[in-house]
């Protein structure tokens, strides 16, 4: 992935309504959800969701494909992994890095805070 492409993505997910939509469609899966389906699971009404699915569309993020009377959106999975590529491509100068599945804090020994 070129500069530009990455810089195009990140400021197409930089905004909480997309951000949220291309989750949406991330956790989807290459099934994908008609426009609607996407507007009640998000909760972004369907007049702002046509422009922000039309952002996400512009910077190569989703995909969208007709299927009989509904426009299918997916997340280019693609995509996705080119910018995470992109941004993890010098990960830790060639030194170990550390594990990215470590969780922040241990839950069992969190507690909660009083009330």
């Amino acid at each position: 992935m070129k500069t530009k492409a990455a810089v195009t993505a990140l400021a197409a997910l930089a905004q909480e309504s997309r951000l949220a939509i291309f989750r949406t469609l991330v956790q989807v899966g290459p099934t994908g959800l008609a426009a609607g389906k996407i507007s009640e699971l998000t909760g972004i009404a369907p007049s702002s969701l046509s422009f922000h699915l039309k952002e996400l569309a512009h910077a190569g993020m989703v995909d969208a494909r007709q299927a009989g009377r509904f426009v299918i959106y997916t997340a280019n999975f693609e995509s996705m992994n080119a910018l995470l590529g992109f941004l993890t491509e010098n990960c830790c100068g060639g030194n170990p890095c550390s594990p990215v599945c470590s969780p922040a804090c241990d839950p069992v020994t969190t507690t909660k805070e009083p009330s």
